[in-house]
């Protein structure tokens, strides 16, 4: 009995690496477009700083010519202003001269914004720059190594699936019945528990103290009195291999 029932938590063991690399393998196409969308608003950020800075620029550029535009007038209307041959014409000219120079101050004052603007961002994308130069190769890494991690669950599943097929032939039909019942029915596939300090360590019920020197005994299979799963203690040794 003891022997059938190291096969029965091989077994656990064994369906339960099986229902964990079953769900990463389900799950992998979610997970790899989280991992996708978690780059791309790195990357979006930080299109978002240089389309600032872009967009700085050119309302600095648009500034600038504002102004030269603006001095062309102005030596337009200085002209102006020495050729008057009257009151009229000289006092038009002086009324455009000022709101142009206005106008030149107004641009000029922008544009000494728009450059400290430029120089903040420009230092923030300075700051990221060891992020904006690697993320493309962290992004490529980072997926190559999920593709790889789901490529060995594939084959571990293949191992695994094998390995359950030759330990469950070796049990007895009435067993390997039960062991099938319980872990159907179980939401978490457990069909063996540990017993972990006198307790099912699947539904964490106590168990009695006779019951508990009978699983301890492992000379016949005990099944929790709360959930029905098979009971088992491990040795000191396979505790410490599971810890580990």
């Amino acid at each position: 009995m003891k022997e059938e029932l190291a096969k029965l938590v091989d077994l656990q063991v064994t369906d339960t690496n099986i229902r964990r690399l079953k769900r990463s393998i389900e799950s992998a196409q979610e997970r790899r477009a989280s991992l996708e969308q978690e780059f791309e608003q790195h990357a979006f950020s930080i299109r978002e700083i240089q389309k600032r800075r872009d967009d700085l620029n050119a309302e600095r550029a648009a500034n600038e010519a504002q102004i030269a535009e603006n001095k062309t007038y102005l030596e337009r209307a200085d002209r102006n202003l020495k050729h008057a041959q009257n009151q009229k014409e000289y006092e038009t000219a002086m009324r455009e001269i000022d709101a142009l120079q206005k106008q030149v101050t107004v641009h000029e004052t922008k544009v000494v914004e728009l450059m400290t603007a430029v120089e903040e961002v420009e230092a923030e994308l300075s700051s990221r720059a060891d992020e904006i130069n690697t993320l493309d190769s962290k992004r490529d890494e980072a997926l190559a190594a999920f593709d790889s991690q789901i490529t060995k669950d594939k084959a571990e599943i293949t191992r695994e699936t094998t390995k359950r097929e030759k330990v469950f032939v070796t049990l007895p039909a009435q067993l390997a019945g039960v062991y099938n019942r319980l872990a159907q029915r179980s939401r978490d596939g457990i069909a063996v528990a540990e017993v972990v300090n006198g307790s099912c360590g699947a539904c964490n019920m106590s168990l009695r103290p006779q019951m508990n020197v009978e699983v301890r005994k492992g000379d016949k299979i005990m099944t929790c009195e709360s959930c029905s799963r098979i009971l088992y203690i491990a040795s000191p040794k396979e505790a410490e291999a599971a810890a580990s």
